[in-house]
């Protein structure tokens, strides 16, 4: 157990709904802390319903290659919360964590206020206290009212694409969703889009007219594709060329672009070509479309299976999935291991994989109490024509999926499950 663990859990109990989207709680708790988010390094703010983390990690390690001083912030943890507060792309060291929970904790006072709110309130005070040049930091949930739209006047923000996903909190339809999203957008301040539904596209941009914000926006100002080793960036009449990124799947092509394009726009210091290829072939993502390669879970299976893990969990995540089993993932059959919660729409997510799945086997995400049973998501699985049943754990599940000759197995669906596999193979 992390020294921090104990405090957060107390933290979790002081207001009765774990979301419930508002600005004035974060607000009070900062103002008691002497608004430490008026101290930070200057802000890239990233905002959007898939590729947000892929996003951070390119622009990170992009600036980090530039020799910039880099913060940090995501969310949700795979393995430890520290992992959310990162210095240079290093997690912050518990005795710190557990100094600034406590601070947090003293200046609230046991007022109602949100997990996210008071530990991302923690975050800025840490962020505060240490010199860096860019603080990257990412939306927790939507964008208008997240505890993090409290910084006044980012240096740059991003909107990754945006697609159906927190319905309950952010509206039933992708314009709505979309003007949540756009609630990050800061009056003359660049904004950097990313590929967009059409629907999406018409309510950023109206958003971004009203307030007088430049664009950059994919297929329009900038874009970006693979051609053969090499990917092609255009942006404002130039053209560029980098490596491939690290990062595996098709759709890494336009979040690796999104980068690019942000790297481009920050004016307050120049980015390299040569830092943002290194930034391109040395970020790290753990948890997206990785390949296991040691533990306990590859040493019981036999030398021919693949195991994979993905954290991708809605419609968009399910179609992205899909195009990579279609591509990279064609030479030998495909089997899942999902794990999914119960805010999520798993029809949604598997009926872009049903044409390319084997075989499925449900599972319950270990400790936590918002997993769908794996009946569920068995029968959901069923019902889009998957051969598919049920297990009581993952190693179960592989058992299930024991078949001669070389196939490959992804665990998907949730990256709280993910995180139970990262938290035993390191």
């Amino acid at each position: 157990m992390a020294a921090s663990d104990p405090i957060l859990e107390r933290l979790k109990a002081l207001h009765p709904k774990a979301i419930d989207l508002s600005l004035g709680r974060i607000e009070r708790l900062l103002g008691a802390l002497g608004n430490p988010e008026r101290r930070v390094a200057p802000v890239i703010h990233i905002a959007g319903t898939n590729g947000k983390g892929s996003l951070v990690a390119y622009l990170d390690a992009m600036l980090r290659a530039e020799g910039l001083r880099v913060q940090s912030y995501i969310s949700p943890h795979l393995v430890r919360f520290a992992e959310r507060i990162r210095f240079d792309g290093v997690p912050i060291e518990e005795s710190e964590l557990v100094a600034v929970l406590e601070e947090c904790e003293r200046a609230n006072q046991n007022a109602p206020v949100t997990f996210f709110e008071i530990t991302t309130a923690a975050a800025f005070v840490a962020f505060a206290r240490r010199p860096a040049e860019a603080l990257i930091l990412e939306v927790g949930l939507g964008g208008r009212l997240d505890a993090t739209n409290v910084i006044a006047k980012p240096v740059l923000t991003a909107i990754t694409p945006v697609s159906m996903d927190h319905m309950h909190y952010l509206g039933d339809s992708i314009a709505a969703i979309a003007g949540e999203k756009a609630g990050i957008l800061k009056p003359g301040v660049t904004a950097v889009i990313g590929p967009q539904d059409p629907e999406a596209a018409r309510v950023i941009e109206a958003r971004a007219a009203a307030l007088g914000v430049p664009l950059l926006r994919h297929g329009i100002e900038w874009n970006a594709q693979q051609d053969n080793d090499l990917l092609m960036f255009d942006a404002l009449g130039a053209h560029r060329e980098f490596p491939l990124p690290v990062l595996l799947g098709p759709h890494q092509i336009d979040n690796a672009g999104t980068a690019i394009a942000c790297a481009k726009a920050l004016t307050r210091f120049a980015v390299s070509d040569r830092a943002i290829a290194d930034g391109l072939t040395q970020a790290r993502w753990p948890g997206r479309l990785q390949r296991l390669t040691r533990g306990p879970l590859i040493d019981a299976q036999p030398k021919e299976i693949e195991l994979w893990i993905d954290g991708g969990h809605n419609a968009s995540a399910g179609e992205a999935l899909a195009r990579t089993a279609n591509t990279m993932f064609a030479d030998r059959p495909l089997d899942l291991i999902v794990g999914m919660l119960n805010t999520k729409t798993v029809d949604g997510f598997l009926k872009p994989l049903a044409p390319h799945i084997r075989r499925l086997v449900a599972v319950a995400i270990p400790g936590e109490a918002n997993s769908l049973p794996a009946e569920a998501v068995a029968s959901t699985a069923l019902s889009l024509g998957i051969a598919a049943e049920c297990a009581p754990d993952i190693k179960a599940a592989l058992g299930r999926l024991e078949q001669k000759g070389p196939r490959r197995v992804l665990i998907c669906g949730s990256l709280y499950l993910i995180g139970t596999v990262l938290a035993e193979h390191g």
